[in-house]
């Protein structure tokens, strides 16, 4: 077969872990006239699951690689995706008025190196209008100062969600907390970023009081969205040591550009399909 009559999978599954499930897996990609190019999986002793993400090249059709699989879906009771390698994930992006997140998804997404298609950003503040549209990206602000006016906001996200068949929301510096009820509608869909003291400093101004306070450590984390406000399955962290000599302009800077290149990640892997939730925690295909 030439690659012109290929196409490229990535393939995952979950499902409980019980002896035969690489075999019969392997077997039904043989059945899908598929080569495997690229195989991880690991097994969770906590949660008695089992996780497999396959990159595959074959010429069968998407239909003929899920019917290939179905049997062994059926047997092993399988949660399954199969998408072509690189597909653009069309994403929804939600700002506020920092603009180091955006700017870094903006960048990446048109330099070719982040998989994901934008065809809206959000934001409750018309500050980042000027930054999207150099990008050539639709903008829209609608302003968040009453519970009614939030309640719109949110319903703007589900209208765009259906509109635009999004398939991920970031919150890029979005600094609204999200409903419960939006929260559980996306569930798995929402990936958040926020910096990560070491020790924690919320509220206003952190990066005075991680100053007053000497910090040594400052990272960010970049995580799922659920009704617990921070606590979602994280999915990418990354920390970087300061010392005294640095200022507070200059903690506020590191921390921007760690938080940029934790969410990208994040993203990254979400839309290349490496990222699989194992309960409270996430299992990373790297």
């Amino acid at each position: 077969m030439t690659s012109a009559e290929t196409t490229h999978w990535v393939l995952t599954i979950v499902c409980a872990d019980r002896p035969g499930i690489v075999h019969a897996i392997s077997g039904a990609i043989v059945d899908a006239r598929g080569n495997i190019t690229e195989s991880q999986q690991f097994s969770s002793d906590d949660t008695g699951t089992f996780f497999m993400r396959l990159q595959v090249e074959s010429a069968a059709s998407k239909t003929e690689f899920a019917a290939a699989l179905a049997p062994v879906v059926e047997r092993y009771d399988m949660t399954w995706t199969l998408d072509v390698v690189g597909r653009p994930l069309r994403t929804l992006v939600l700002v506020s008025r920092a603009a180091h997140c955006l700017n870094d998804l903006l960048f990446r997404e048109r330099a070719g190196q982040l998989p994901v298609q934008l065809p809206l950003v959000l934001s409750n503040h018309p500050d980042l209008g000027e930054l999207a549209r150099f990008y050539d990206i639709p903008f829209e602000m609608h302003p968040i100062g009453s519970p009614a006016q939030k309640l719109a906001f949110e319903d703007r996200v589900r209208e765009a969600v259906a509109e635009f068949d999004i398939e991920l929301v970031v919150l890029a510096r979005y600094m609204q907390i999200l409903s419960p009820e939006l929260c559980d509608e996306l569930a798995g869909r929402i990936i958040n970023i926020h910096h990560s003291f070491l020790p924690g400093f919320k509220g206003a101004n952190p990066y005075r009081q991680a100053h007053a306070r000497g910090v040594k450590l400052i990272g960010a984390t970049a995580h799922f969205v659920t009704s617990d406000l921070d606590e979602g399955p994280i999915i990418e962290q990354n920390v970087v040591r300061v010392d005294h000599s640095r200022t507070i302009e200059e903690l506020q800077s590191i921390g921007q550009d760690e938080e940029s290149r934790t969410l990208t990640q994040a993203v990254k892997w979400f839309a290349e399909n490496r990222v699989l939730r194992d309960g409270a925690r996430t299992i990373i295909f790297k």
